[in-house]
């Protein structure tokens, strides 16, 4: 029975150490979560979106998931290194962006940094031992590559979107951090100070410096880190410069907000929408390809940008079928798609990103 007793407590004390671990971040508290509970889409406990969202469509098991998960896909990662071209990272008064793989890019405009959802750890998981890698050749890049940072966005606090290993790095930077609301919480447990870390709420706004604003509305998705899913907000973004309207989309399954934020903010001069990752078993919280191009002329978007894909395996399809579904869609559609490669600075002047990069590997 002592025997007994004693793997019992070693178990739960166990238990107790991982799920402390400083990776899973903090649960709001306090004021942070009084105005979490007075948003107008707060109920039951959790922050919910504005249209109906299951985890999983009916006649899905979590089996069927788990299953299809554990079989993988051998096209789901690909069979040659992802090439990338050296960043031009020179101080720029025009807009110029420079996409490192899946959601994490920089924005360089009116001579401000603005690095958005650094994620650069090989894993996104809470243990760099568990999940799969990053593809080859996409970790040409080091946080301490960047020039002096201006400001870090934060989209939502997802593993692939909020990486505990560079923000690390990155607390030491001068940056000011703006992000959704109740993600602060991880950001302080982590060991930024409050005083450099903006949260907003949907429809809320900030204009951090001259000429640069960024107002936080909505997207169709979910946040958590641990257990207990949806604590925190999750966010798309409108950042205003002196001379331009872009929309930085975040992580979203399609719907309504998306034709809303077009009519009521747009048209934009360039939209940034996640494509990838998708799935006819979670089809609410990502968007299908022709979902995203759909999405952008919404939007009424000038150029369409995009991400989330190109660095990690995190759904089933093969790894380059997102951004080829896109480009058949936006070619028919008459959108025009911006297709950088990793690494790749460009403007929106002049020498567009068009090239399909991908198709030769």
């Amino acid at each position: 029975m002592y025997t007994f007793l004693s793997i019992i407590i070693l178990i739960v004390l166990f238990t107790f150490f991982v799920v402390n671990m400083p990776v899973f971040g903090k649960l709001p508290t306090g004021d942070r979560l009084e105005k979490i509970k007075k948003l107008p889409n707060y109920q039951d406990g959790e922050i919910k979106n504005q249209s109906f969202t299951p985890v999983k469509p009916e006649g899905v098991s979590y089996w069927d998931m788990l299953s299809k998960v554990i079989a993988g896909n051998k096209d789901g990662t690909p069979k040659s290194i992802i090439p990338h071209l050296k960043p031009d990272f020179s101080n720029s008064e025009q807009f110029k962006l420079t996409w490192f793989g899946h959601s994490s890019y920089l924005i360089q405009v009116d001579g401000k940094n603005i690095l958005v959802d650094p994620v650069f750890s090989e894993r996104t998981s809470p243990f760099q031992f568990l999940g799969t890698k990053r593809f080859a050749g996409t970790d040409f890049v080091k946080v301490e590559d960047f020039p002096p940072l201006d400001i870090i966005l934060i989209t939502h606090d997802h593993y692939d979107h909020l990486d505990y290993n560079a923000i690390l790095k990155l607390k030491n930077s001068n940056a000011k951090f703006i992000t959704s609301l109740g993600v602060g919480a991880h950001l302080e447990h982590w060991g930024i100070e409050s005083e450099r870390i903006t949260e907003l709420a949907w429809q809320e706004e900030t204009s951090p410096m001259a000429n640069i604003s960024f107002k936080a509305m909505p997207a169709r998705h979910f946040s958590g880190r641990l257990f207990k899913r949806n604590q925190t907000l999750w966010s798309s973004f409108i950042l205003k410069t002196k001379n331009n309207n872009v929309y930085l989309g975040g992580d979203s399954g399609y719907d309504f907000h998306f034709k809303e934020i077009g009519e009521n903010y747009g048209p934009f001069d360039l939209a940034i929408l996640e494509c990838g990752q998708f799935n006819k078993m979670w089809p609410n919280i990502h968007m299908f390809p022709e979902e995203v191009v759909q999405a952008s002329i919404d939007l009424k978007a000038k150029y369409l940008l995009p991400v989330h894909w190109g660095k990690y395996r995190l759904a089933l399809h093969n790894w380059d079928e997102s951004i080829n579904g896109i480009t058949k869609s936006a070619k028919d559609l008459n959108i025009d798609v911006l297709t950088p490669q990793l690494g790749e600075t460009f403007n929106l002047e002049n020498n567009l990103p068009k090239i399909k990069w991908w198709k030769n590997l």
